[in-house]
């Protein structure tokens, strides 16, 4: 069966074991090649299947190694314990039998998808401004195009589909380009081959998944990130362009980000709606892992020192303001790779792109 994930259950509940178990093989993504009614039934399940999904009760999963599979909790009912067996369980996902069951079948079908990727992972660096006006797509679309200049393969990837700026601020044709919108209805049997296909290359160098360009189409969370998880299978470093609003689409491609830059002006109101979105993403797991790049820096009563005052850490990159930015970005091109503010991008891909043991990538700029 070609592009079925093959699943393990571990339920202790004979009756809903069997719901759960009818309810996947008549979706046509799944097929549930084994049950375990204890730990040790699913430890050696898991052991001789090498399923694509193990699906559990919370405290079941939390004694058991999967291996390479995708963990999913699934419970009749939700509470503080439940929640927490499955987060200490490494689980991608909680679900509520049975009313999430049709999320439960798309993040099934997503665990075949998981497979494609052969361990292979780009760095996900999300590019999020809270502030409308900001500069979340200056700095998105530039330090892609600094990575690139670092003979990094980068794709830069627009999760805001509401408004499509990426493809306007890179000058990309209004017509006959892929977008995330073309790859969504192939989550369950997503491929290297359909996201490079869908990438439109930039002058520059790198590559670009545009998002529509009508807000009518519609990519939900988990189709995004599954998008995104496919993506940085091909290539080096993806950077991702969020929307101001952080809803639940953007919260769940921001998952698998390794690190965030938050795009910051000198003003009272920016600071304000950077200290909320932080707020809102205070779950994630990117806890000392959110830089912060200061645009359109000129004299004000408020100084880019007083962002460590503030956030508690000072600004990787303080951009100046340029009037050329916005010629440039209405004409849909990219500032000259040499100039002041090119170096500073220069500056903050080697910041951003440093490893967690404090080396960088290798790469000279």
């Amino acid at each position: 069966m070609d592009n079925v994930a093959r699943v393990v259950l571990a339920l202790e509940v004979h009756d809903v074991a069997e719901e759960v178990m009818h309810f996947l093989d008549r979706s046509g993504r799944a097929r549930v090649v084994a049950t375990a009614g204890d730990d040790r039934q699913l430890a050696e399940a898991v052991r001789q299947l090498e399923p694509d999904a193990v699906i559990g009760q919370p405290a079941l999963l939390t004694s058991v190694a999967v291996l390479g599979s995708t963990l999913l909790a699934v419970d009749t009912h939700e509470s503080v314990g439940s929640l927490r067996a499955a987060i200490d369980a490494g689980a991608r996902g909680f679900f509520l039998w049975p009313a999430d069951r049709d999320e439960l079948a798309k993040a099934v079908a997503r665990s075949l998808v998981a497979n494609v990727i052969d361990g292979r992972r780009a760095r996900v660096i999300a590019v999020h401004g809270a502030r409308g006006g900001v500069g979340t797509t200056f700095v998105a679309t530039h330090l892609t195009a600094a990575a690139a200049r670092r003979s990094l393969d980068g794709v830069l990837v627009d999760a805001d589909v509401s408004y499509g700026d990426v493809a306007t601020a890179l000058g990309a044709p209004a017509e006959g380009v892929h977008t995330i919108a073309d790859l969504a209805p192939l989550v369950g049997e997503l491929s290297r081959a359909h996201v490079v296909d869908a990438l439109w290359t930039h002058e520059a160098g790198f590559r670009a998944l545009l998002a529509p360009p009508t807000a009518s189409a519609r990519v939900d969370g988990p189709e995004l990130r599954t998008v995104v998880d496919v993506v940085s299978s091909c290539c080096e470093v993806v950077i991702l362009h969020l929307p101001r609003a952080l809803d639940e689409t953007a919260q769940a491609a921001l998952e698998d980000a390794d690190s965030m830059l938050e795009v910051l002006s000198l003003d009272v109101l920016s600071f304000r709606a950077a200290t909320r979105a932080l707020e809102r993403i205070d779950g994630f797991r990117l806890a000392g892992r959110v830089g912060f790049v200061v645009n359109r820096a000129r004299r004000s009563e408020i100084a880019p020192t007083d962002v460590a005052r503030v956030f508690g850490a000072a600004p990787l990159a303080v951009l100046p303001f340029d009037r050329a930015v916005e010629r440039a970005q209405d004409h849909g091109r990219l500032i000259p790779a040499r100039g002041r503010i090119a170096r500073c991008f220069d500056r903050l891909a080697a910041a951003a792109l440093r490893t967690e043991d404090g080396d960088d990538d290798g790469r000279e700029s």
